[in-house]
């Protein structure tokens, strides 16, 4: 097995910082890349794969939540949305999104990513755009049930697309980038929204669109347009990458071997299934994710809402939305970056879930309509780096290729029912102030809290008694394949905290 040793300071003081590979097979020690040679081999795969996701992930949350800005368009009233009827429409996509997540994820690392997820894309761009000729409720649930369908591999599958070309200190940074395109969503879902409503009415006879209908059916097209150029930029795996010269190909796929010592290509086997199952730290980050999800998905749906009862028209609530969406995903993103750079993340979900706690207290027992209006702000800056901090979290502390795709989805999986809570959170009747639903938010943000600091003190835990010899048990009668298939219960492997 290759071991990695630092070069020698001293014997190396004129040449740049180096990694060695020594091969124990062999008699020899050979020169294997420099630090300088890695960052270039890093940035290149940042140009490459991060813009393109980012759109990817910021057309499935807007094809997501633009339900929520077509309500106050018109969509209630043409579809005779009464009572609970949009509750219902929106849970129904998270019901079916999180039944899809873990098999998704499943088929996605036996097939390979690059054409898998544009394929995802070009399916719920597709719905978004059926969804625009909806005439009644009962089509508008198949349309959600459609939408969740596609939608439920994309996030996860995402997330493992890119623990398989970055190290786990370089992860949430790129999770972040990615999620924040979840509030970027929201900030260009409003302009958009408000854009594409104002087009005069047309097409053919009987199949009119105008106002909210135009929102689903432009932001549709624009989905597929974007999942039409995917495959022709992700590459399937990091030796694949045409932006790569042929040795920067070979550093990027053993620099990731070296981490995780183990095989990138094998199969998901029941053995993985049960230890991402069994994994402490993945039902801290899922629990985490659920609550989060709450606000996440909450205000992405009825922001709209929320600022139309403070005071502002229709069009007004779709423009102020979208600074508070800006501004989360700024936050978003320095969070990652932060985190990556000090390797940790528990600490950065605890602090900030602070702020999201002072927000919803002010929207539930404040008065005033710009008092609310900055609430909102805190709400949102305070939970949207939650989302890709809990699921890098959950990836990085889940060791193994196999294992880490079952994670990801599992995580995602149980933490996606949080949105699920987040549609009847917010009811008609409890309008216009919405106390029980800020109440809930508040109430999770909470949790969210001790959530992260419990998850802090059990990795600590964890990887002090694996300093002392604590688990050491696990190698005994364990031949060296085997006990490099244990994963993240290698006495070895220690937590990301």
């Amino acid at each position: 097995m290759a071991t990695i040793k630092e070069a020698d300071e001293k014997k190396q003081s004129s040449f740049p910082e180096a990694v060695f590979v020594e091969d124990k097979g062999s008699d020899s020690t050979e020169l294997s890349w420099t630090v300088e040679e890695e960052t270039v081999v890093r940035r290149k795969l940042d140009r490459q794969l991060v813009p393109m996701i980012t759109i990817l992930y910021l057309l499935c949350f807007l094809d997501r939540i633009n339900i929520g800005n077509a309500r106050i368009q018109g969509m209630t009233e043409d579809l005779n949305l009464i009572g609970y009827r949009f509750n219902i429409a929106t849970s129904i996509f998270y019901v079916i999104y999180l039944i899809i997540e873990v098999p998704s994820n499943i088929l996605l690392k036996r097939v390979g990513p690059r054409w898998y997820i544009p394929a995802l894309v070009f399916g719920f761009g597709s719905v978004s755009i059926g969804t625009a000729f909806v005439k009644t409720y009962e089509q508008l649930i198949g349309a959600r049930v459609l939408l969740g369908i596609f939608e439920g591999g994309t996030f996860p599958g995402i997330a493992f697309f890119l623990s398989s070309f970055y190290k786990r200190e370089e992860l949430y940074f790129r999770v972040g980038i990615y999620v924040s395109a979840a509030s970027i969503a929201g900030a260009f879902g409003g302009l958009l929204a408000a854009g594409f409503s104002q087009i005069p009415e047309w097409g053919i006879a009987g199949s009119k669109l105008h106002t909210w209908r135009n929102i689903f059916f432009f932001e549709g097209i624009l989905t597929l347009i974007a999942a039409s150029i995917a495959p022709f930029i992700l590459p399937q795996t990091p030796e694949t990458s045409k932006y790569l010269t042929s040795r920067e190909k070979w550093i990027a796929a053993e620099r990731l071997r070296l981490e995780h010592k183990t095989d990138t290509y094998e199969k998901v086997q029941m053995r993985h299934i049960k230890r991402a199952v069994t994994n402490i730290n993945n039902y801290v980050c899922a629990a985490g994710f659920f609550f989060i999800n709450i606000t996440v998905q909450g205000l992405s749906v009825f922001l709209p809402t929320i600022l139309t009862e403070i005071g502002y028209k229709s069009l007004s609530a779709q423009y102020y939305s979208v600074p508070v969406y800006v501004a989360a995903s700024l936050i978003a993103i320095a969070v990652g970056y932060v985190s990556d750079k000090t390797k940790m993340r528990g600490i950065y979900l605890a602090a900030f879930t602070i702020l999201g706690i002072i927000g919803f207290g002010l929207l539930r027992w404040g008065s005033g309509d710009h008092l609310k209006y900055a609430a909102v702000y805190l709400c949102a800056v305070g939970a949207f780096p939650g989302g890709p901090g809990f699921l890098s979290w959950g990836i990085n502390n889940a060791a193994g290729p196999s294992v880490r795709a079952v994670s990801s989805g599992y995580i995602v999986s149980l933490g996606t029912a949080g949105g699920i809570l987040a549609v009847w959170a917010y009811l008609p009747s409890d309008g216009p102030n919405f106390p029980m639903g800020h109440s809930i938010n508040f109430a999770a943000q909470v949790v969210v809290l001790f959530l992260s600091t419990f998850g802090i003190l059990y990795c600590l835990r964890e990887n002090r008694i694996r300093a002392r010899g604590g688990r050491d048990d696990r190698l005994v009668g364990l031949t060296e394949e085997e006990q490099a298939d244990l994963g993240y219960r290698h006495p070895n492997f220690r937590y990301i905290t």
